[in-house]
């Protein structure tokens, strides 16, 4: 199993990385990964307009940054991403503003198809799925995980594999105009609850001996 080190961390990136490398590549015509399909291409453009979009108009709910106030201990979220995901375009922002809250958390990021035994540690109904947010304490050791996309919308999606309701093209479009309508609630309130259980492990970290 891949450990998650500290030297792992030193090659993550931060968020004002992250941003510069998707726009960097952006201008250069080029994504993450293996895959520079000119499909790829374009849901990189949009992802880097819709965390455009978030950073500039996105807010945190009045709970969700009171809540934040209460870790008092060191905490790490990375997150396994590709720049051209869709789904990372619409969460990542809002990771981030949750993160500045509070200098106890640092935020992160791996590029999923760079470590791909890693990844497979965290795998969604088997699947590569992405962004997932690893939270780790001082030890570096997992506490618990988020993604790659809020529940109500994860559930239509796995609903509409069975039933073929949409086609991915149509599903893909009517679940980016509900992160558009969500506007980052869904993803605020389920960390409101798990931040509890994740804080709640940070205050029951054994004492390191001296």
């Amino acid at each position: 199993m891949v450990e998650i080190t500290q030297d792992l961390l030193n090659k993550a990136l931060s968020y004002k990385e992250y941003r510069l490398l998707t726009k960097t590549l952006v201008e250069q015509n080029k994504t993450t990964g293996s895959n520079q399909s000119e499909a790829y291409l374009n849901y990189t453009r949009m992802a880097e307009k819709r965390m455009n979009k978030w950073d500039k108009i996105g807010k945190l709910l009045p709970e969700v940054e009171s809540n934040l106030q209460t870790v008092n201990e060191p905490m790490t979220w990375l997150v396994l991403t590709e720049a051209w995901c869709g789904d990372a375009g619409q969460s990542v922002p809002f990771m981030n503003k949750m993160a500045e809250s509070n200098q106890n958390i640092t935020l992160r990021f791996l590029m999923r198809d760079e470590y791909p035994e890693l990844m497979d540690r965290f795998l969604t109904e088997g699947a590569r799925s992405i962004p997932k947010l690893i939270a780790l304490d001082k030890n570096l050791e997992v506490i618990g995980t988020w993604g790659p996309r809020p529940e109500p919308i994860q559930i239509e999606l796995l609903d509409n594999k069975v039933t073929q309701e949409r086609t991915g093209k149509e599903f893909s479009e009517y679940m980016h105009l509900w992160y558009a309508k969500d506007k980052g609630l869904a993803m605020q309130l389920e960390f409101l609850a798990i931040l509890d259980v994740w804080s709640q492990k940070l205050q029951s970290l054994p004492e390191q001996a001296d």
